[in-house]
């Protein structure tokens, strides 16, 4: 006669399915972990600091309760003190913030990118700052058979790439040295500039009249005139450009497309601070 053992059966948790998730309604929900949570939720960037008056003021908790907060989300690393006793997100949690904000400035930017590619008929794109890189988020391409692109994900070169100058030349003396020590002066073309002190002057220009070009600096056959998004208060963290083969690059339209760039750029930073 065959015996057959007994399994045991698995305990599983009661099914949620159509009740409201939330304080009331779920029985798994954690309000401590809701509660730090929305701690780490106060800090819209990695440029905020807050006191622990504003963040009580922002959370409605109380203020013993959140110390105990803030000092366990430090001790794990995910936010940092300052001597003068604010706190400001660490970089173990900063690149999905920045991430988020790139994907929220794409979307806003969108239009004003199809706008400028429609009106020139050339490729008009988006980057932004992550850290140290400076990368491609969006581009509209031109239909012509000979282009420029510009793929999203690309690395763009802080030397020698329209917007990566933009961003690059906005930046803090100690930031534009730790970008370029990161990437490095590569010479791409024959007009790469690789010479610190130029380039340091060139930032300056660019800081001065707000774009930048890249004249067949970062690819041979390529023109691209960049702006920086610059908005009130805030660091600069993104760019436009258009860009098209040299070939296309008439002298007479210069102006007209420095002014659109800009125009564009400026556009973005209205609804940024809209």
């Amino acid at each position: 006669m065959n015996e057959t053992a007994a399994v045991p059966r698995r305990r599983r948790p009661r099914s949620t399915l159509g009740q409201s998730r939330g304080p009331l309604g779920d029985q798994y929900f954690s309000k401590a972990i809701s509660r730090a949570l929305d701690v780490l939720e106060s800090f819209p960037d990695e440029h905020t600091c807050l006191g622990l008056k504003e963040i009580s003021g922002r959370n409605g908790l109380p203020e013993s309760s959140l110390f105990r907060i803030l000092q366990t989300l430090e001790s794990r690393g995910y936010l940092a003190q300052a001597v003068d006793g604010t706190y400001r997100l660490t970089p173990r949690l900063l690149y999905g913030k920045v991430r988020e904000q790139a994907e929220k400035l794409r979307d806003i930017a969108k239009p004003h990118l199809q706008a400028l590619a429609m009106r020139f008929d050339e490729t008009a794109s988006l980057s932004y700052l992550f850290d140290d890189r400076i990368q491609v988020v969006d581009t509209v391409e031109t239909f012509h058979a000979m282009r420029v692109t510009n793929r999203p994900g690309r690395v763009l070169p802080p030397h020698c790439s329209s917007m990566g100058k933009c961003i690059t030349a906005f930046q803090t003396p100690e930031k534009i040295n730790r970008i370029l020590e990161v990437y490095g002066l590569f010479r791409r073309t024959p007009n790469t500039i690789t010479d610190r002190p130029a380039l340091i002057a060139e930032f300056e220009r660019i800081r001065a009249q707000g774009y930048a070009f890249d004249r067949e600096e970062s690819a041979e056959g390529g023109f691209c005139i960049g702006a920086a998004i610059r908005c009130e208060g805030k660091p600069v963290v993104a760019a436009v450009s258009l860009s098209m083969p040299v070939i296309r690059a008439k002298p007479e339209l210069e102006p007209a497309t420095i002014a659109a760039v800009l125009e564009t750029a400026g556009g973005i930073a209205s609804v940024l601070e809209g």
